[in-house]
């Protein structure tokens, strides 16, 4: 494992990291304050592309760079959005990006569905911290309200959104370009 990242290695997580955000300006409400984006298409593509570390690395850079700058969701930006019922879903796309870059590293896969089902694992960790999160800002332990409102309103449009992200990466591994950023 290397111990640094290249100057490619940093150019490409900052073009998911600004891709992350460009996703969320794609942002329809539902019901509850947590919005449809496409965020959850790139982090997942992140974590394909890039491996674990430097995919959770250029989704903490989205997260960081939300702190001072509009690129939330509906343009929203500073500690009051990263703390407010969205947060955990901003905090989940870190650990989603590194479980997801974590697997392709270890299966190296470049079929669709085992790409497809590591995608679809990534939506877990966004899941259970979102909707965690989203429970303890809206002081509800109605699991019933935290699940449809945190999970199953999102979940076919996330599982549709981990498809094309498989579909994505496999088109792109089947470059002959060396796109994949770990080794």
């Amino acid at each position: 494992m290397r111990s640094s990242f290249s100057t490619r290695d940093l150019a490409a997580g900052a073009l998911f990291a600004a891709l992350i955000a460009a996703g969320a300006f794609v942002a329809l409400p539902l019901f509850g304050p947590v919005p449809f984006t496409l965020q959850v298409f790139f982090v997942l593509l992140a974590g394909l592309m890039l491996g674990a570390r430097l995919g959770a690395l250029s989704a903490l850079a989205y997260v960081i760079a939300g702190l001072v700058a509009p690129v939330y969701a509906q343009g929203a930006s500073g500690p009051g959005a990263l703390f407010g019922p969205a947060g955990g879903y901003l905090v989940g796309f870190v650990v989603a990006a590194y479980v997801v870059g974590w697997l392709v590293e270890r299966w190296r896969p470049s079929r669709f569905v085992p790409l497809l089902s590591i995608a679809a694992a990534g939506l877990v960790p966004i899941y259970a911290i979102g909707a965690s999160w989203l429970a303890l800002q809206l002081h509800s332990m109605n699991v019933q309200t935290i699940v449809w409102g945190g999970v199953v309103q999102f979940l076919p449009a996330d599982l549709v959104k981990a498809a094309l992200a498989a579909f994505t990466a496999r088109a792109l591994l089947s470059l002959p370009l060396d796109l994949r950023a770990f080794s």
